[in-house]
């Protein structure tokens, strides 16, 4: 029986337990899980460029660096991909522009995103301990 191969993408801004949340539930899903972290030029778009990143990370067997924003026919075949996963975060415009392709091919998940800690909260908590320390 052939190995299920999923790939899930992360901005991975500021690494932290949401993101391992949603890798294990990608690594839940089949035998060898491969991450996207897309690229500073592409990230500084939309987000804050990454401060650490997914060294080290348990779950994920492979890492694609500036991985692209769009997913294409030739990159899941490029990397024998059967499974697409991402948190349930994304808007409906964002999910299609970047993800029609695993959408068409019914290959697309999506995860429930981790209300435990994102990114915008710990960079609130540490502006707080900051005030609070002047």
């Amino acid at each position: 029986m052939p190995e299920t191969i999923v790939y899930a993408d992360i901005v991975g801004d500021l690494f932290h337990a949401g993101h391992v949340s949603l890798l294990r539930t990608a690594r839940s899903m089949g035998d060898q899980l491969i991450v996207g972290v897309h690229g500073d030029d592409d990230v500084a778009l939309y987000k804050r460029l990454p401060v650490l990143t997914m060294a080290g990370c348990r779950y994920c067997d492979t890492v694609i660096p500036s991985a692209p924003l769009v997913i294409t026919e030739e990159f899941l075949g490029q990397y024998s991909i059967d499974v697409v996963v991402h948190g349930d975060d994304i808007d409906d415009a964002s999910l299609q522009h970047s993800y029609g392709v695993p959408l068409a091919l019914g290959i697309m998940h999506l995860v429930p995103y981790s209300t435990v800690v994102s990114t915008t909260e710990i960079i609130h908590r540490i502006t707080c301990r900051a005030d609070l320390a002047v």
